[in-house]
């Protein structure tokens, strides 16, 4: 019978394993600072990835940044809407209480069901014609 032996590098790194470094703290940047380096790649003057380096943004983050600056730009520019109907909201924010709204509703249709189920006198299974 042969008895063996763990391998001695494996017990070495199980022993001590490598420290995380630490993960570096990405810079913020104010909407100032944001909205300059959308509208330099938007006017030609600089490529994303150039932004990207000086930065020190990764490409997905200043994506995020130029779909935020179009949807901010888009609503900006939609029509006034007239506060004398109370329509004061706008789209998005509409369609957010709307949704709310919805859910609200359905919990409470789901909560008379529940006390019409509660009120309800059971039925004997045993009775049957």
């Amino acid at each position: 019978m042969e008895i063996k032996t763990k391998n001695s590098s494996m017990t070495l790194s199980s022993s001590s394993p490598k420290p995380k470094k630490p993960r570096p703290v990405s810079p913020t940047y104010s909407a100032q600072d944001k909205a300059q380096a959308v509208l330099r790649v938007w006017t030609e003057r600089c490529k994303p990835a150039e932004v990207c380096r000086e930065l020190k943004v990764n490409w997905v983050t200043f994506e995020q940044w130029q779909q935020r600056a179009m949807e901010g730009m888009l609503q900006a520019l939609e029509p006034r809407l007239n506060l004398a109907k109370g329509q004061a909201l706008s789209p998005r924010l509409q369609a957010l209480l709307f949704k709310r709204q919805q859910a609200s509703t359905a919990r409470k249709i789901v909560e008379r069901l529940e006390q019409i189920q509660l009120a309800k006198p059971p039925e004997d299974a045993a009775k049957t014609p």
